[in-house]
């Protein structure tokens, strides 16, 4: 079993994190039945954010009577000291708790400091200092703002997106986390669902031991991959190097991660879904990307109002609307045949 320390925290779990984000999308049930099957398997470390719906009402009712036998990270995408407080209560209810392990400030544009006038991180500080939270943390798509919290020291952990898709400016963010003591956590280790090999995603992660990945889970038959690789991780072969070899180069360039922080668009554009549809139906079965729902999803791009508010929000800077643009008129060539796949 590998295992994982979170920096300065002392937090050491299994080198699996579950991300709650995709359960708020299944039943109570479900998502309740999901966590702690996930739970006995021996998986302790559970992210969840207030912007998730009700992801953590899910958490809540899964772990209510044993709290403390779990970590629980969430996240507070407020942007002053009132609805700051607004959030940890509405996640400590969620929850079922008095106290979050990791809270984090959620992608904020800038990096909360003290004296910034916001009044965030004093608020976090007071929030620290009555028990409520543990561990301050930090998530963010944005280059410049993840070095400048890892640069400031004022933060626990930094939650960034990580994989065998991403260039040496992450690979030396990950090592300017381990050489400041600064838990690591890998969000979007499977690049939003382009990469299709799980084996692949946790064995290139394996290698950084300061690197927890979380892994979004909304099916039973997801969630058994990352189980089995609990008691028999995957070692790097020439098979899964020549897997990472492939992606890299059919990937690399610009490409939509699917964060979703373009969205929402005014025209009702799925901008984070059609934005990389031509890589998703060549990576997934073809057939669900071709049906009438899907046709009549991206006919909308044809009502894009070049506002370019999505070009603005991208985390990496991406030319959004060329994206779309790019990926319609590729879905309609393979509508009419004009494409093998």
């Amino acid at each position: 079993m590998q295992m994982v320390t979170l920096g300065k925290t002392g937090i050491t779990v299994n080198k699996n994190g579950f991300g709650a984000l995709p359960i708020q999308r299944i039943s109570k049930e479900n998502a309740v039945r999901l966590v702690q099957k996930a739970y006995n398997a021996g998986i302790t470390y559970f992210d969840t954010a207030r912007w998730y719906t009700d992801s953590e009402e899910k958490l809540g009712e899964a772990f209510d009577g044993m709290r403390e036998n779990v970590f629980i990270a969430t996240k507070t995408g407020a942007d002053n000291a009132e609805a700051f407080w607004k959030d940890l209560e509405t996640s400590l209810a969620n929850l079922r708790t008095d106290y979050i392990d990791v809270y984090q400030f959620h992608n904020p544009p800038v990096c909360p400091k003290p004296g910034d006038g916001s009044g965030l991180y004093e608020a976090m500080l007071e929030a620290k200092a009555q028990g409520k939270v543990r561990h301050i943390g930090i998530t963010n798509h944005r280059l410049s703002v993840a070095q400048e919290a890892v640069a400031s020291g004022l933060y626990e952990t930094l939650q960034f997106p990580f994989s065998y898709l991403s260039g040496e400016k992450e690979l030396d963010l990950v090592k300017k986390c381990e050489e400041a003591e600064m838990g690591f956590i890998a969000m979007k280790a499977l690049s939003g669902g382009l990469i299709t090999n799980s084996a692949a995603a946790y064995v290139f992660l394996a290698q950084y031991e300061n690197v927890l990945p979380i892994w979004g889970v909304q099916r039973e038959k997801e969630l058994d991959e990352f189980i089995a690789y609990i008691s028999q991780p995957p070692a790097m072969t020439q098979e899964l190097s020549d897997v990472i070899a492939h992606d890299r180069e059919e990937l690399s360039g610009e490409f939509c991660r699917g964060c979703g922080y373009c969205m929402p668009c005014p025209a009702g554009i799925e901008i984070q879904t059609c934005a990389r549809m031509s890589l998703l139906i060549r990576r997934s079965p073809s057939k669900a990307q071709l049906t009438k729902q899907a046709q009549e999803m991206m006919k909308k791009i044809e009502g894009c109002l070049h506002c370019n508010k999505c070009r603005g929000k991208c985390p990496y800077e991406l030319d959004t609307p060329a994206l779309l643009e790019k990926n319609y008129e590729d879905y309609k060539r393979i509508l009419a045949g004009e494409v093998s796949l």
